[in-house]
């Protein structure tokens, strides 16, 4: 302890002695008593602005051209044309404004170094140049967030009624899909009923869920509207599909939701990047923990035949799992024996009856 506090001691010392000394400094330089000479290193400093301006933009637009087709994977919904249209229009807008800004500022840094005789202009200010400088960033900004709000309002409406709906669950570290069976109805899950073969939760006592199904890779129509009703069993995911421009929170207790409508099948997209293996993928892009790397899931997108096809040879939870069902089946009858079936039961009328009654 005695040593820390010498240490501190010390170093609080040279504190007040150097500001003493840049108060004397400051001083004479006030009382016109200081005439420091302005050494190389201005002149090397000024000349190094200008190294570093053309350096790094030469190195910046090289990364830019080299790494262009990982950040842009080819697009394959239709609103992903228009996010990456209003993409490009925003980083041209504030791309011109960088580069401006920036070769003005290393451009100036240079032309107008410390040089000996001559003083500074000062310029305090300008109502008119305040006026521009305001009133044009404003002007651009609003249009920019009214064209955002505009898209993204279109993509997180309501989905078209004929859409595919599916399910996805993320849970520490991979994901669940969900199908309805020929219903089109999506059953009611429990979260109490989740065990090693119940991963999804299905409650079998709501008929809607008997031929629901679930699925290792997710298979969506080409062409078609898809509605992903996206929920998650633990922790914060988010249901990324880079080629779709679709992304999504997966918050647990909060159900979300994301609609888009596919272009291009599997295999097209395979011809077009040349790749014979390329597949679709769902990923998790939100840090979950130490598996988040795997994270991952296939996605195909089938010509809408073959979809119907694909479809049409699932086997629904309840056929593939007899025993869960049975169980549901069991309860029922369980409860069922448990109400007494007397007459004096059967006579009871309850106040919503008797209301309906009348």
């Amino acid at each position: 302890m005695t040593t820390l506090s010498i240490v501190l001691v010390l170093a609080l010392l040279l504190v007040v002695f150097g500001l003493l000394f840049r108060l004397q400094i400051l001083t004479s330089i006030f009382s016109g008593s200081s005439n420091r000479e302005v050494g190389v290193s201005n002149r090397v400093n000024a000349i190094m602005c200008m190294v570093f301006l053309i350096g790094g933009g030469a190195w910046f637009a090289w990364s830019f051209i080299e790494n262009f087709d990982k950040m842009n994977p080819p697009i394959a919904s239709v609103h992903g044309l228009a996010t990456d249209k209003m993409f490009w229009v925003s980083m041209a807008i504030l791309g011109v404004a960088f580069v401006l800004t920036q070769v003005l500022l290393f451009w100036y840094s240079y032309r107008y170094q410390h040089k000996e005789n001559r003083r500074a202009f000062f310029f305090p200010h300008n109502n008119k140049i305040e006026v521009i400088w305001t009133l044009i960033p404003a002007i651009v900004m609003a249009a920019l967030v009214f064209a955002g709000w505009k898209e993204w309002t279109r993509i997180t409406g309501p989905a078209p009624k004929d859409a595919v709906v599916l399910e996805i669950m993320g849970k520490q570290f991979n994901w669940l899909v969900r199908y309805p069976g020929r219903d089109q109805k999506l059953g009611v899950v429990n979260y109490r009923l989740i065990d090693a073969v119940n991963e999804f939760g299905f409650d079998l006592s709501d008929q809607n869920g008997v031929d629901d199904f679930t699925a290792g890779e997710i298979h969506v129509p080409k062409g078609h509207p898809v509605l992903l009703r996206i929920r998650s069993r633990d922790v914060l995911h988010s249901v990324y599909m880079p080629n779709f421009r679709v992304q999504m929170y997966a918050v647990p207790g909060m159900p979300t939701k994301f609609w888009f409508t596919p272009t291009k099948t599997t295999d097209e997209m395979r011809a077009q990047t040349g790749n014979p293996n390329f597949n679709y993928e769902l990923a998790c892009n939100q840090i979950c923990g130490r598996g988040h790397f795997a994270m991952k899931m296939s996605i195909i997108v089938d010509e809408p035949d073959d979809y119907v096809n694909w479809f049409a040879q699932q086997k629904s939870f309840s056929d593939q799992n007899p025993e869960v069902l049975a169980s549901f089946k069991q309860k029922s009858e369980k409860l069922v024996n448990k109400v007494p079936a007397t007459p004096a039961a059967a006579a009871v009328v309850t106040p919503a009856a008797a209301k309906a009654s009348l």
